[in-house]
């Protein structure tokens, strides 16, 4: 990239815009794992949509290829620059107002570069919620849960970011801005445009901006920990809590007991809500507007018939939100503590809520043949039928070799996954981790279709090339 390039844009962003200097990029060449690193040109940092349409064009007009990035805490390498050193990585992080809060029409209208904390807050603030929450949500920025359709512990309950966004303002790869902020439930003028840019990752335009949808707060919650006999009693127990509790489910995370056994290894003050261990847990959450709505009775109550069903083993209701809080820490803090345990293979799949038993006997059962002592640690959003199924080294195994069978029992949890008619993805992304492999998973039409949306809006493959589309 010349340095001519450099100088038009910092006339769009201000000299303090432009990040040239090595020590000031490295914090945006890797991702929070260190799982991948790049290089880059230079990063620019944009106040507004205006600047970053400035951005592109310029770099359109010399063909430089852009990288969006939002809080770079992304799993699959989706806003790393490649090696080649040549790349504008395009930071969102300035834009981060909250452009207008509709409490009659349940909406706001953030940046794409709003830390989702944030936008919880104001919509607290304003007496309302904003559903998405996962666990980085003190660092992950809405633009970035935009470009990956970021699900969360409430999918169950309120969906995917695809599901809570009415409107979207986007740069496109020549510089053009669509304003597509329309806070209308029913807009039935053809194509939904908006759909095109959620979970592109940035390779079909940068957003820029987003009108989300709100709903009444929460104002009274149960929670509890069940222990379960295996995977198909977490299933049962769901249609339980259905059939008793209706749409105040909000949250049923599933857990194997080594998941939790790491964190009770490694978090400090973990503590084990059971005397014994058992398999399998569920954390269950209800949730409801009214300040006084009866859960604790209703979640005993749906426990109780479980427990008579013979689907769960034991169980204990939060009396406290610090109580909550622990049992939630439990379910929050399994990747963290897993890292302690050396190598972490890490993958988010999902797969049809009622073959999720079959699924993780099957898989584990290929695991085990491939790798004697494999440690596996399932664990995830039972209610959407999202799991993260990650893996550890045997006791004693060497983290090198380990490392180096990650293709192959990618490959094994993926074959049972697309058996069993699942996504090699659920809520993470391709990004680069699984860009190539997922032309062996997803319809050949399909990746087809996805190609001719990108020539469609990229036709020189400037926007974060090299994710998730195979061979581009």
């Amino acid at each position: 990239m010349t340095a001519d390039l450099i100088g038009r844009l910092r006339e769009v962003v201000g000299p303090a815009g432009v990040l040239s200097d090595p020590a000031d990029l490295a914090g945006y060449l890797s991702d929070w794992r260190n799982a991948y690193t790049g290089t880059a040109a230079a990063v620019v940092r944009p106040g507004s949509t205006e600047e970053v349409a400035g951005v592109v064009a310029r770099c359109s007009e010399a063909g430089v290829v852009v990288v969006p990035q939002g809080g770079n805490t992304g799993l699959c390498g989706g806003a790393v620059p490649d090696s080649s050193g040549r790349q504008v990585v395009l930071s969102l992080t300035r834009m981060r107002r909250i452009r207008d809060l509709d409490a009659a029409n349940q909406t706001v209208t953030v940046e794409a570069g709003a830390v989702l904390r944030s936008v919880q807050e104001a919509a607290a603030a304003a007496g309302l919620l904003f559903p998405l929450s996962l666990g980085a949500e003190g660092s992950c920025t809405i633009g970035g849960n935009l470009a990956t359709n970021a699900g969360g512990t409430g999918v169950l309950r309120y969906g995917t970011m695809r599901d809570l966004t009415l409107g979207l303002e986007v740069v496109l790869p020549d510089g053009r801005i669509w304003n597509g902020l329309r806070g209308l439930r029913k807009d039935n003028t053809g194509y939904d445009l908006k759909q095109v840019f959620i979970g592109a990752e940035g390779t079909l335009g940068v957003i820029t901006a987003a009108v989300l949808k709100l709903f009444p707060a929460v104002r009274s919650r149960a929670t509890a920990w069940a222990a379960l006999p295996d995977p198909q009693a977490a299933v049962d127990l769901i249609g339980v809590l259905r059939e008793l509790a209706g749409d105040r489910l909000t949250g049923l995370e599933l857990m194997s007991r080594r998941s939790v056994e790491f964190v009770l290894r490694h978090s400090a003050g973990a503590r084990d809500p059971f005397g014994d261990p058992h398999p399998w847990y569920a954390l269950v959450e209800l949730s409801d507007t009214l300040p006084v709505a009866g859960l604790d009775a209703v979640i005993e109550s749906a426990l109780g018939e479980a427990f008579e069903r013979g689907v769960v083993l034991d169980a204990v209701v939060a009396s406290s939100s610090a109580q909550a809080a622990a049992l939630w820490g439990l379910r929050e803090g399994i990747s963290v503590a897993q890292n302690h345990e050396g190598p972490s293979l890490k993958h988010d799949v999902s797969v049809p809520i009622s073959r999720i038993p079959a699924f993780v006997e099957r898989t584990d059962r290929a695991l085990e043949a491939a790798v004697p002592g494999i440690r596996i640690v399932t664990y995830g959003h039972i209610g959407d039928g999202n799991l993260h199924y990650n893996l550890s080294k045997p006791v004693g195994g060497d983290d090198d070799e380990f490392r180096a069978r990650a293709g192959a029992l990618a490959r094994v949890i993926y074959d049972s996954t697309c058996a069993f008619d699942g996504s090699i993805s659920a809520e993470h992304g391709l990004g680069q981790s699984k860009r190539e492999i997922v032309a062996d998973y997803k319809d050949s039409h399909e990746l087809d279709l996805m190609r001719g949306l990108k020539q469609l809006f990229d036709p020189r493959g400037l926007m974060n090339p090299g994710k998730v589309l195979p061979g581009l």
